[in-house]
């Protein structure tokens, strides 16, 4: 019996001691898998992986290149207590080959997957892959291709940077936590998701991959120009004309390509919708600044389509929805006042230019000013009026000017600057939008350029809508107001929501794409910024 004991005993210890070093072999196979005492252990059947705060500045600590995404994926994993995302029974849960599948196709999103260990990320889903990685090294670089992939496609570069172009709109906030429960249930909204992205976005995406088909068929080739013509009119003949007709085929402004060499009816309804999207003024004459444009290289309105995109991905997607507001695009030179969804209002407006540039920025306006004085701009006063009241002494009196303590005024009138009419928003730029007496100006194919402030054409319709339910201001008194000569301020009982934005592409709602000029010259800044070949 005592033999029988002591048989067992060394039995015993010689299977404790052959378990000790297979044990230890399993934990040296993944170096990011061992436990501190505040770590929890998500189990998937006999799988183990190990996620804790420690766990996670190893991992980047390893993998020092996305440090960047560090407190991002910190909370990720603190709003799910730690647990893991992407394994489910010892296997991968499919949405992880969804979004893996999709950050390869970021391209159809404008953008470029370039991110660092893009070795290590091909590993995980490649079976024969020579790569050893770890359990706990796949869920983390899963984690952090998620919110690589969320922040370039919903967020869009840093708000600092956003800044740098002068876009001083609210952004949007994003909830890294609320998007990915949203997708794990339901994986389609990586293909589109309005709660996340304004709609405008899409719209656009549908035009970049137009626009890319184009350029992969080889059928964007250069209009031969013709030496000494200098524009094209109606009944005019000549091979050019052939090449804008399919030039418009390929663009959508033409439906058929007839092939004829002759200015007719048929080419002459398609250079009415270019001009259109382009911003030019509605008529028949073919000049050499519409070839230009034309002549384009397709790469460059593949590259404004995609900046467009970015400045998308800025904009709150309720900014849209809201029951009324009114929306500046600057480079179209256009205003629109939308009401429970329905454009209202349309007009031109002309903007600042060069040194006096319109802020891009959101507010409300509070009050309509009628018969307003206008308060001259101390650098207005410097450097344009003291000059011209040094050579004509009769300039106050001709322009209606007043001294107003230390300041100069131009009192209300006919000739005011401001018309007889202003919208006053709050904000920090001195920046607001009124009337102004130079109504030739918007006859131009492009208006004229402000001192900074939004001079409109249609200022007194928008002062009659934004007025028509208030009965304290019927028609007949908003008329006598805006002829009185003394200034009257209206205050609003509901600010309207007032955004002023830059866009140099725009889809309607009609599905056409609309081009711009970039009058302040911030596309190829913000392209610079968007396609930085430096690797995240």
């Amino acid at each position: 019996m005592k033999n029988f004991f002591w048989l067992f005993i060394v039995l015993l210890s010689g299977y404790s001691i052959a378990a000790i070093p297979r044990d230890h072999k399993k934990k040296t196979t993944d170096t990011l898998s061992y436990c501190t005492p505040n770590s929890e252990e998500i189990t998937a059947n006999n799988s183990i992986v190990t996620i804790d705060l420690n766990t996670i500045n190893r991992f980047f600590n390893m993998y020092s290149n996305l440090k960047k995404y560090r407190s991002d994926v910190i909370l990720l994993y603190k709003n799910r207590n730690y647990k893991s995302i992407w394994y489910d029974d010892n296997q991968l849960i499919e949405f992880a080959n969804v979004l893996y599948s999709k950050v390869n196709q970021l391209e159809n999103e404008g953008l470029k997957f370039n991110l660092s260990y893009k070795d290590k990320i091909q590993a995980i889903f490649n079976t024969e892959s020579a790569i050893e990685i770890t359990k706990t090294e796949k869920e983390l670089l899963l984690s952090t291709l998620y919110i690589y992939y969320a922040k370039k496609v919903f967020h869009g570069i840093d708000t600092n940077k956003v800044h740098e172009t002068g876009w001083f709109l609210p952004r949007k906030n994003i909830s890294y936590k609320t998007l990915l429960d949203s997708l794990l249930n339901t994986p389609e909204l990586l293909d589109k998701n309005e709660k996340q992205l304004f709609g405008q976005y899409y719209k656009l995406r549908d035009a970049l991959m137009r626009y890319r088909q184009i350029e992969k068929s080889g059928d964007w080739k250069p209009i031969e120009t013709e030496s000494g013509v200098k524009e094209f009119q109606p009944g005019d003949s000549s091979k050019t004309i052939a090449q804008i007709r399919h030039r418009l085929l390929v663009m959508g402004d033409l439906n058929t390509d007839s092939k004829s060499n002759i200015y007719d009816a048929e080419l002459m309804a398609g250079i009415l919708n270019f001009k259109k999207r382009n911003g030019y003024k509605p008529d028949y004459p073919i000049g050499s600044q519409h070839l230009n444009r034309m002549n384009l290289p397709i790469e460059k309105y593949i590259k404004t389509i995609m900046v467009n995109m970015e400045r998308c991905r800025w904009i709150p997607p309720n900014l849209a929805k809201t029951d009324e507001f009114i929306i500046i695009n600057i480079p179209s030179f256009t205003l629109i006042y939308k009401r429970n969804g329905q454009p209202i209002l349309e007009s031109k407006v002309f903007v600042g230019i060069n040194m006096m540039e319109t802020v891009l920025f959101s507010s409300s306006i509070s009050k309509v000013v009628f018969s307003p004085y206008w308060n001259v701009p101390q650098s207005i006063l410097e450097n344009e009026i003291k000059p011209a009241m040094e050579k004509d002494t009769s300039y106050m009196t001709r322009h209606n000017l007043e001294w107003n303590k230390k300041s100069l005024r131009q009192r209300p009138g006919p000739t005011n600057a401001l018309g007889v009419v202003k919208f006053v928003f709050p904000n920090t730029y001195s920046i607001y939008l009124h009337d102004t007496p130079y109504k030739l100006n918007f006859n131009y194919e492009f208006p004229r350029f402000s001192h900074g402030c939004i001079n409109m054409q249609k200022a007194k319709e928008l002062a009659y809508l934004i007025l028509e339910n208030n009965p304290d201001w019927p028609l007949d008194k908003i008329n006598k107001a805006m002829d009185s000569g003394v200034e009257t301020v209206c205050v609003l009982k509901k600010p309207i929501p007032i955004h002023i934005g830059y866009f140099t592409a725009w889809v309607d709602d009609a599905g056409e794409i609309h081009f711009y000029f970039d009058i302040y010259n911030k596309d190829n800044h913000l392209a610079e910024l968007l396609f930085d070949d430096n690797l995240d």
